[in-house]
């Protein structure tokens, strides 16, 4: 199970990296603020997921 959770992290986290990469080139490139707020509110949505399924990672593997 505690593999699962661990895969499940590994892709959110990866994907927080991409969001924040979309980001920080939507700024760059002088973006709307509507797409620079959506991308925020994205990011820190699978920000908590991912600290969700690290503490998951962590309860399971502790047994």
């Amino acid at each position: 199970m505690a593999i699962v959770f661990k895969i499940l992290a590994a892709l959110v986290m990866i994907a927080v990296v991409i969001v924040l990469i979309r980001g920080l080139i939507n700024m760059m490139r002088g973006g709307s603020g509507m797409t620079s707020n959506k991308l925020m509110q994205a990011r820190v949505l699978l920000q908590f997921m991912a600290v969700v399924l690290i503490m998951l990672v962590v309860y399971f593997t502790r047994k």
